[in-house]
């Protein structure tokens, strides 16, 4: 990874692409300064997760007025009636999974199917 790069009238210098060599190059926006890239890559943003943070669902999920709803499944916790579900990939599964958040504001319990 680079760091910021300036010209001799210490302006930033910019990446910019030269389409006829097909080289990268830091540019001046000021003055006629540029310079070959030592390192084709300009950003690179690494995520890092915490061990159970890839499929955490959050309570709030239950006042999603976009999530589609179900009165056909009952909480395990409080027995509500209703019952806020998508479907999306569960750490080291293949495929989709149904996830079920209760309506219940006081439980807000999560389940899969």
């Amino acid at each position: 990874m680079s760091t910021m790069k300036f010209c001799r009238d210490n302006n930033i210098l910019y990446p910019k692409e030269d389409r006829e060599s097909r080289i990268l190059l830091y540019a001046c926006r000021n003055c006629d300064h540029q310079e070959v890239a030592d390192n084709n890559c300009v950003y690179r943003n690494e995520i890092h997760h915490a061990v159970g943070e890839r499929t955490q669902v959050h309570q709030d999920v239950a006042a999603d007025p976009t999530l589609p709803r179900t009165k056909s499944v009952r909480c395990a916790q409080c027995n509500h009636g209703e019952a806020v579900f998508f479907q999306a990939t569960s750490r080291g599964e293949e495929g989709m999974t149904l996830f079920f958040v209760c309506c219940n504001p006081n439980c807000g319990h999560r389940w899969r199917d």
